[in-house]
């Protein structure tokens, strides 16, 4: 299928409706000889508005129309980074045929589904400069990887330059953009970012991505990141590499960060002690509602560990010493400063241990319609702490990161 042919055509929902007419594909050039991939079509509705249609919305191409599942997001279309418009940024632009370096324009593209029916650039049709007046230049219909200069990577394109287009994009969309890039150009990129930022962004790569990344840094710097990880992320990724990397990489944490992330690294999985953190918000009973609520405002705690505070007798790293109970955040706003966090707690609920499982663990969230939960051992010391986000992360699909792109066009 070919774009010239594409744009222009119809757009109709299953009853055979028409919802619009095509003019644009979006697709993620990777920066190698990998096809890019085809990430949805630029849709005029009547309005004259221009919306994204994902390509997974599309469910035939034929008869002189693209046929939807006929859900589409009305959202005005806005290009992100990393996305690249055929019509708009491609056609008409130089390129280079590797096999004898000739100059070539690029006059269309065609594109096709893979048995996984994903969509990618298949094939380029090019031209050649004509030779004296109105004579028309040879036409060429070759591979997408017999010619260069096409994407961003071959444009020269710097990480310096791609570093600063993303900015001002979160930690899961720059992990969206490195996903479809070339290792060797994702770790290029990734070397650019401060510790704490590449922390956030391993922590959204897909597993086989950040074990690459991990395992490619140096050996001081990969302990720099895990050590800025959220604790249940890194033992994860830590417990992806062979024992041998995960133990030199332990080696060069302070001790009772190394401590905390082995003990997460032996419980299974999908277990309360799998998918707890180590650090959630711990105050001694004799802490008042003022020193809770200035733990809270802290904007480096995720919404759901803010929730509530933990109070325990002393020591107050986890494993803790005897659990007495939570403080809501609610519950604080409404008392007195100087009251202490011990008058407010909710001793009513029973906390859960490290061993329970997912199932176990998914129940008690909707069963007391909470966002967080303690996690108490056999000897009721507090080792930790499961947000609900960390329990929805384990009941997504492997693939569920991948596939983001598309449901937040969809």
């Amino acid at each position: 299928m070919f774009v010239a042919r594409l744009v222009g055509m119809r757009v109709l929902d299953p009853t055979g409706d028409t919802v619009g007419k095509v003019r644009d594909l979006v697709i993620q050039l990777l920066g190698d000889a990998r096809p890019p991939r085809v990430h949805g079509m630029v849709v005029e509705v009547a309005t004259r508005r221009r919306v994204f249609v994902p390509m997974t919305r599309v469910t035939s191409i034929d008869s002189g129309a693209v046929i939807t599942t006929g859900v589409v997001n009305l959202k005005r279309f806005a290009q992100h980074s990393g996305e690249t418009l055929v019509v708009a940024e491609l056609l008409d632009r130089t390129a280079t045929i590797l096999s004898d370096s000739a100059k070539v324009t690029l006059r269309d593209i065609s594109m096709q589904q893979d048995r996984s029916n994903d969509w990618s650039i298949s094939k380029v049709f090019v031209q050649q400069a004509g030779i004296g007046l109105r004579r028309r230049g040879q036409t060429f219909l070759l591979d997408w990887n017999e010619v260069s200069g096409l994407s961003l990577e071959s444009d020269g394109q710097s990480a310096e330059s791609f570093l600063s287009s993303i900015a001002d994009l979160r930690a899961p969309d720059i992990a969206n953009l490195l996903h479809e890039m070339s290792p060797k150009r994702r770790l290029e990129i990734l070397r650019g970012f401060d510790d704490d930022m590449l922390a956030d962004i391993l922590e959204e790569l897909p597993e086989d991505d950040a074990v690459e990344v991990v395992t490619a840094l140096e050996g001081d710097r990969a302990a720099d990141v895990i050590e800025e990880m959220d604790p249940d992320d890194a033992a994860d990724l830590l417990s992806e590499l062979s024992p041998d990397q995960a133990e030199a990489v332990l080696e060069r944490l302070e001790p009772d960060e190394a401590d905390d992330l082995r003990r997460l690294m032996s419980y299974g999985e999908y277990t309360a002690g799998g998918m707890m953190t180590t650090e959630p918000i711990i105050l001694s009973p004799d802490a008042t509602v003022a020193v809770a609520l200035a733990r809270v405002r802290n904007p480096e705690i995720s919404p759901a560990l803010a929730s509530q505070v933990y109070v325990v007798r002393p020591p107050l790293e986890t494993p803790t010493g005897r659990f007495l109970g939570v403080a809501h955040v609610q519950r604080l706003l409404r008392e007195p400063p100087a009251t202490l966090v011990s008058a407010v707690l909710d001793d009513n609920l029973e906390p859960l241990g490290p061993d329970a499982p997912l199932e176990q663990v998914t129940r008690y969230f909707a069963t007391y319609n909470l966002v967080a939960i303690p996690i108490v051992d056999e000897h009721e010391h507090l080792v930790g702490a499961v947000s609900v986000d960390d329990v929805i992360d384990h009941m997504l699909p492997d693939r569920w990161r991948k596939n983001s792109r598309e449901a937040d066009n969809g």
